[in-house]
């Protein structure tokens, strides 16, 4: 409602002061009226924050989804690719070379933004070298595990393992940021360990090149993973929360120690001049590892911005509905052969985890900068 409506209304109340009992009631009913008209004129900014808030919180997390999950799908196709079939006679081996090319690339993105976006100040490290050098250590380690289980377990077996990451994740931040979980968080994870359990002991999960006794090896590869992995995002959290620093600063440094950690490791074992030879026999092995590198840089950019805005438990659900599409499509193109019991297992996994994110909040809550 405009002012000169609210004068108009407020001007025949006026003049029917001195008339008779009925014109007072009707006064006051016209009044209210106009009273509650203006309160909800009053209202309406508010209101309209409130919906704009909702809306910007949905477009986040809407917008960080297609992120994680458009280039991880990529990234995992081409990472069972590189690690399962032979390029000629032979197959690449060398699962820390590649750890090396994503971190230099996802680096070097970092400074470039830094640079473009004019946050010098951020180019300088903001917390102490030691704690990028934690998360460094845990994310060669975890990237590594990963990379080394695809020789003994079927990739929707790996990828499985990993919406059991909600369990550590959930120890970790308890542990390190006081953190209280809800009781469907608590089913959700007991639903995970069962259907994980289901689904590894009613069908075979060796990787087709590999000895079905092998896979106890790489259980126990993935176990390493989820431990390396939680830690890895749970302390990127951690440090958001404790010092002033962007999401490029901690891409830049997290990443170029990795680099740095995974050069002294390919060096001490002799492996990087036998990678760099198999790519000169290879070179279509290069072209799949630089866009390896690639996806993983775009999906590091959106899984970093996912953690500093919505948290980790967000994110961990956000890579649970990923990793459901790319059990589909890794059985379609690589086809692993996956039984009912299997799959009714895997549905149990995701689907409880789709569940938690309904049943805990009606939209994502995001964590303040």
């Amino acid at each position: 409602m405009n002012s000169s409506s609210e004068d108009s209304g407020y001007n025949k109340l006026s003049s029917n002061v001195n008339l008779d009992l009925h014109s007072d009631s009707s006064s006051s009913v016209q009044k209210q009226s106009n009273h509650d008209s203006i309160s909800d004129h009053t209202k309406s900014p508010n209101t309209k924050t409130l919906e704009s808030s909702n809306l910007k919180s949905w477009l986040i997390l809407l917008c960080c989804s297609a992120g994680i999950i458009s280039s991880l799908m990529i990234y995992s196709i081409l990472q069972e690719k590189i690690m399962t079939k032979p390029y000629g006679d032979e197959k690449f081996t060398n699962s820390v070379f590649l750890v090396m090319n994503n971190r230099f690339a996802a680096a070097m993105i970092a400074l470039i933004l830094l640079m473009i976006r004019r946050e010098f100040s951020q180019i300088q490290n903001t917390a102490p070298i030691y704690k990028y050098v934690l998360i460094s250590i845990s994310n060669v380690l975890a990237t590594s595990c990963q990379y080394e289980a695809l020789k003994w377990v079927t990739f929707p077996t790996q990828t499985l393992f990993k919406c059991a990451k909600m369990i550590p994740v959930m120890i970790y931040g308890t542990v390190l940021s006081s953190k209280s979980y809800k009781i469907q968080d608590y089913l959700a994870a007991t639903a995970v360990a069962i259907g994980c359990t289901v689904f590894s002991t009613c069908g075979n999960i060796a990787a087709k090149k590999g000895a079905s006794d092998s896979t106890a090896y790489g259980m126990i590869l993935m176990i390493g993973y989820l431990g390396f992995d939680s830690f890895t995002s749970t302390f990127q959290e951690k440090l958001f929360s404790m010092y002033e620093m962007s999401i490029y600063n901690q891409m830049l440094y997290v990443n170029l120690s990795s680099g740095i950690m995974s050069i002294i490791f390919l060096l001490c074992s002799n492996s990087l001049s036998s990678s760099i030879a198999f790519v000169s026999r290879h070179p279509e092995f290069l072209n799949d590892a630089l866009i390896l590198s690639i996806s993983a840089v775009f999906g590091q950019l959106a899984i970093t911005y996912t953690i500093k805005r919505l948290g980790a438990l967000t994110y961990a659900t956000v890579m649970t509905i990923r990793q459901l599409l790319s059990v589909l499509v890794s059985n379609i193109l690589f086809d692993h052969n996956i039984n009912t019991i299997q799959w009714i297992a895997t549905f149990v996994v995701f689907f409880s985890l789709l569940a938690r994110t309904w049943t805990k909040r009606t939209k994502p809550a995001i964590v303040k900068n």
